[in-house]
């Protein structure tokens, strides 16, 4: 009899839920957000390439920050283990979760955020490894592709995304869906991802939590708000322009 292919590679992280022991403050943030406090009340199950998307201020990134620091990345983005740090913003949420792992998956992960690629990309001049690009002498989409086809990209392991597409034309975008797509076919690779772009959340077989002022909702794509609003918006943007220009 063939064995179970989740036996042989088990999700990295399977569920995220409250610690026994916290004590979250539900009247403040970011507890008091209805994602976050689904999580932390209920638990989230993640799949194999689990997408978020959602308004800002939903608490996307307070979740994708979190479950990346409680598996012992940076909250400024960087691989297990690593220091880098310049300035500590992050919220207690990490403090209050714990992550229920897969028996004997891989312990390795990276974590790449949009708004903190700068400093990451100094911090890994500063300690070269060997292999890396000048990250620095690339363009924004370039430096994200090219550290997403970098070695720290390969093999077993969770890697955490927060809006990765920021600063990327619909060109670039596609070409990084390509990326991940082929990222998230390694069987021990296991993807967290955080996005306002219904061109990355296109990724086949990712499922699509959408967050909101209620909690999170799974959807399918043409279910989600961000792809109804950019349809309706191309089909005839004076709708939503007259909203917003003074004429």
């Amino acid at each position: 009899m063939p064995r179970d292919p989740d036996w042989l590679h088990p999700l990295v992280v399977r569920r995220v839920r409250c610690a026994a022991d916290a004590e979250p403050d539900f009247e403040r943030w970011p507890a008091r957000l209805a994602p976050v406090r689904q999580v932390l009340t209920e638990g989230l199950d993640l799949a194999k390439l689990t997408i978020l998307v959602g308004e800002n201020g939903s608490g996307k990134s307070t979740l994708v920050e979190a479950i990346a620091m409680a598996f012992g990345m940076p909250g400024e983005g960087g691989s297990t283990g690593a220091r880098h740090a310049t300035y500590p913003s992050e919220s207690p949420l990490h403090d209050w979760l714990t992550l229920e792992r897969g028996a004997g998956a891989s312990k390795w992960g990276y974590f790449l955020r949009a708004e903190t690629t700068h400093g990451l990309f100094t911090y890994l001049k500063n300690n070269p490894g060997g292999w890396d690009p000048d990250f620095h002498a690339l363009s924004h989409g370039e430096s994200f592709l090219a550290m997403l086809r970098s070695r720290r990209f390969q093999g077993e392991g969770l890697f955490v995304m927060d809006e990765p597409e920021a600063g990327l034309s619909f060109s670039a975008q596609l070409a990084l869906v390509g990326t991940l797509h082929a990222l998230a076919a390694d069987p021990g690779t296991q993807m967290l991802i955080a996005t306002h772009s219904p061109v990355l959340a296109s990724i086949p077989g990712a499922t699509l939590l959408q967050l909101d002022h209620t909690g999170i909702h799974r959807r399918e794509w043409g279910e989600l708000e961000s792809v109804i609003n950019y349809t309706n918006f191309l089909t005839e943007p004076r709708r939503y322009l007259r909203h917003v220009l003074q004429e």
